[in-house]
């Protein structure tokens, strides 16, 4: 996210898209054919690929070797940078085996079915319970690192959005950092698409509540509470009741972050995350730039990362990201999208369509409605 450096511009202001000189102006201007300056734009392209390097993990869950490919030098953390990298980095060594488990899971559909068809048959009460407690307790274990998630977020916010350093220039000195953000996002949308094709979530922890409940009406003792307690259920009931949950506590722990920190100018956090859709949208939809990705997994990685900026921009700016005075071209950005395999996007244009705050706003454009529908 270097990108005044290797452009050799100093960064000016916050994201003045409209200016002169501006940054991505730069970037969005038809490509120099040879020379220096597309070396630099070479430069550009392996620095911002540095995060995408570190997604293969995430995207290996089908099956085969995983690739754990090493970070490039620029994205290690420095001296200013350690404390909150390394807290967030104990959150994101566990985010491969979260979505390990989730694609793994099957649910108890089978035993749920045969319980519900023979409610007078004990063995069959107790066949369904038993396979349903340890999935409840993995259930509880993706609820609980949502929460580890959301704190992770709320310190890489307050680095990157802090003063007297304007956003840009954040993104500039603290790569790393960038670099943990994007993979946030990125984790949070293939976690949420997983979950909006898994149904068997919540038919088996339905289930759980309404057995747990008949079993306390019945004084029967259940093994299973001490698992997840009632108020602990009410929470997980909530949190897996929305299409895309992980994106949800995200979308709420940026609104709060920017709520309980008044005397940081708004900008400060909208600009972050507008410069990470506007430099994910170029590096898609620019020629130049995408014929140098080397596999589709790059490319999922950025999609993944600008849908999820965008939802956060839409659910903290005051007028959100359909606007017409928003700083992200979401019709750029929802053409990117559409230009991809059907298949390999409708979780994304369904987060699109269900998470955000602004879409069905009267201001908002009757293209933009007419592209998402």
């Amino acid at each position: 996210l270097g990108c005044s450096r290797l452009l050799g511009q100093k960064p000016e202001g916050p994201l003045a898209f409209g200016g002169s000189g501006c940054l991505f102006q730069r970037l969005l201007a038809p490509l120099p054919a040879q020379g220096s300056e597309d070396k630099l734009l070479h430069q550009l392209h392996k620095e911002l690929e540095f995060s995408i390097k570190t997604s293969r993990r995430s995207h290996q869950l089908t099956g085969g070797q995983k690739q754990r490919a090493a970070l490039a030098v620029d994205a290690q953390p420095t001296e200013s940078e350690k404390e909150i990298y390394n807290q967030v980095n104990v959150v994101l060594k566990d985010a491969e085996g979260i979505l390990e488990d989730l694609q793994s899971y099957r649910g108890a559909g089978h035993e749920i079915r045969e319980a519900i068809q023979h409610p007078t048959d004990e063995k069959l009460q107790e066949k369904a319970w038993g396979a349903v407690v340890p999935l409840v307790g993995k259930l509880k274990k993706f609820y609980e690192f949502s929460q580890r998630l959301e704190a992770g977020l709320r310190g890489l916010l307050g680095a990157l959005t802090s003063t007297p350093y304007s956003p840009t220039q954040h993104l500039e000195r603290e790569q790393a950092l960038a670099k943990q953000f994007a993979e946030i996002l990125h984790f949070t949308l293939r976690f949420d698409e997983l979950k909006m094709t898994n149904p068997a979530i919540q038919n088996d922890f339905s289930y759980y509540r309404r057995t747990l409940s008949r079993m306390r009406i019945n004084n029967v003792p259940a093994e299973g509470e001490n698992e997840v307690n009632n108020e602990l259920a009410n929470r997980m009931s909530l949190f897996y009741a929305e299409a895309t949950p992980m994106l949800k506590t995200l979308s709420d722990a940026t609104t709060k972050f920017v709520s309980e920190n008044k005397n940081l100018p708004i900008e400060n956090t909208t600009d972050c995350l507008s410069t990470m859709a506007s430099v994910c949208r170029v590096m898609l939809e620019t020629p130049e730039y995408r014929s140098r990705f080397t596999n589709e997994e790059t490319v999922s990685f950025c999609l993944r990362v600008m849908v999820g900026v965008i939802i956060l921009y839409d659910h903290v700016h005051p007028v959100g990201a359909f606007a017409k005075t928003s700083k992200i071209d979401m019709k750029g950005c929802i053409k990117v999208l559409k230009d991809q395999p059907p298949n390999s996007v409708e979780g994304l244009l369904n987060a699109l369509r269900y998470t955000t705050k602004h879409l069905n706003d009267e201001t908002t454009s009757k293209q933009i409605k007419s592209m998402l529908q």
